[in-house]
């Protein structure tokens, strides 16, 4: 074990890799409660899709460890999942369909993994652009958690029916805003801020683990209040009775994804996928031993094919993109430096299987899940600080990217927008010169989205 992880080799230990790959899973654990409750606004029922981000889990950090030796944790991305759930509904697709762009998206970043062009495609973007996806996305889940759990909502909820009618008595007018706080003293919306208070504490106190406490204790208190219930049973069985697979493995519908109209969507999965994963290893590559005495990433298709693949199997099994999680940070701050800490997570994953009823409950509550979603975007909120503000051409279009993606409710719509923006500010200011061949395909390519694809 020493000789294939290289565990001396990269001044590591057993006892120090098995340490690190427990910190990763307590901080991403959470996964296994929200994934499944967001993919569930898709249609994707909820014990099968939990049992699917599991399987995702395990077979992602399987390989992560096994082949690209790297303590990077792999799992349904947050981000990915909304948009799936959500950025999607407007176009009237059904769960298998989007698995089935999940899926194409994955083939593609196979495809271009392995011959070696993803490099050229991540200095095609630049680092503003890159940083306000990240940051938009970060807002868009807020958005999610925060009008999920009540905390605002619609400004036309409790109006009557009459006051919202046009002159024609049949259409609906515009509120005269878009939101307003919710009712606070709903006994839900202050557990949801309780547990949005609590997350945030444990997390500047630095806490192993926090969101997945915020999401327990907050569930407790709801439980206590009367607004929730608890647990039907500690045990069971994956992949039989309620646990099945059977429902979702290999229900994605692949065929009606191959034609114009679903570009777009393809386009934002792949686009979303390589930033994550690019932003990931580069995050956390300087703290591991991934780089190399230049400071460029080494060995760097190793830990993308993984994240590829991953994808790939994640639609097989009925969930949504994944890749390198950011939270694999907290393992390595504890020292973790191979892929042993990696496997070591996929083992407790794994473990998380056989207590799905102890997860079932918190999976229906929004108050108690909607803070892990605010405090996910507060983190990728950090991304903004990398943004030139001084110069507009990258910061307008950064901006429209976050600007539009929140106020939209659409990923699709902020992603295409920035890299369109960012195409003929470039050309119109006599900045041309700031721009290759890959910022001028991606440009055009999400020009199409807006031309000939289904913006909404």
């Amino acid at each position: 074990m020493q000789d294939y992880f290289k565990i001396k080799e990269r001044g590591s230990s057993v006892k120090t890799e098995m340490l690190g790959g427990l910190t990763t899973f307590l901080t991403m654990a959470y996964i296994i409660v929200v994934n499944p409750a967001i993919l569930a606004f898709a249609g994707i029922p909820t014990a099968p899709s939990t049992v699917a981000t599991i399987l995702t889990s395990v077979f992602g950090c399987l390989l992560m460890g096994l082949y690209a030796n790297r303590p990077l944790a792999v799992a349904p991305y947050m981000g990915e999942n909304a948009f799936i759930a959500f950025g999607l509904t407007a176009l009237g697709i059904g769960w298998q369909q989007r698995l089935g762009a999940v899926f194409i998206s994955g083939i593609i970043f196979l495809l271009l993994a392995l011959l070696k062009i993803r490099p050229w495609l991540a200095n095609s973007i630049s680092l503003s652009m890159k940083h306000s996806f990240a940051a938009g996305i970060g807002l868009f889940l807020a958005m999610i958690g925060l009008y999920e759990t009540g905390i605002i909502e619609s400004a036309v909820t409790n109006m009557p029916v009459k006051s919202l009618l046009s002159a024609d008595g049949l259409t609906l007018i515009n509120p005269p805003v878009p939101l307003k706080l919710g009712p606070l003293h709903d006994p839900k919306v202050l557990v949801a801020i309780f547990g949005t208070v609590l997350t945030a504490v444990l997390m500047i106190r630095k806490i192993k683990g926090a969101m997945l406490i915020g999401i327990i204790a907050s569930a407790s208190l709801g439980l206590a209040l009367g607004v929730s219930h608890g647990p039907k049973a500690i045990f069971s069985l994956p992949f039989s009775g309620d646990y099945t697979l059977a429902p979702i493995f290999l229900q994605l519908d692949i065929l009606s994804c191959l034609k114009l109209s679903f570009l777009p969507i393809l386009l934002t999965l792949f686009l979303m996928s390589f930033l994550d994963t690019l932003s990931t290893i580069v995050g956390v590559g300087a703290n591991c031993g991934m780089l190399d005495e230049k400071g460029n990433l080494t060995d760097v298709e190793k830990p993308m094919i993984v994240d590829a693949t991953s994808c790939i199997f994640s639609a097989l099994v009925g969930s949504s993109t994944s890749g390198a999680f950011i939270e694999s940070a907290a393992g390595i701050r504890e020292g973790a430096r191979t892929g042993l800490a990696s496997i070591t997570t996929a083992g407790l994953f794994m473990l998380s299987a056989f207590f799905i009823p102890l997860i079932e409950p918190l999976q229906n509550l929004k108050f108690a899940y909607g803070p892990a979603l605010i405090c996910v975007g507060l983190l990728m909120l950090n991304s903004v600080k990398f943004i030139d503000i001084e110069d507009l051409t990258e910061a307008f279009p950064a901006f429209a990217t976050i600007a539009i993606m929140v106020f939209t409710y659409s990923i699709a719509n902020g992603l295409t927008a920035g890299l369109v923006l960012y195409l003929f500010l470039k050309l119109f200011t006599g900045r041309a010169r700031d721009l290759n061949g890959g910022s001028v395909m991606l440009g055009l390519l999400c020009l199409m989205y807006f031309v000939w694809g289904l913006p909404h």
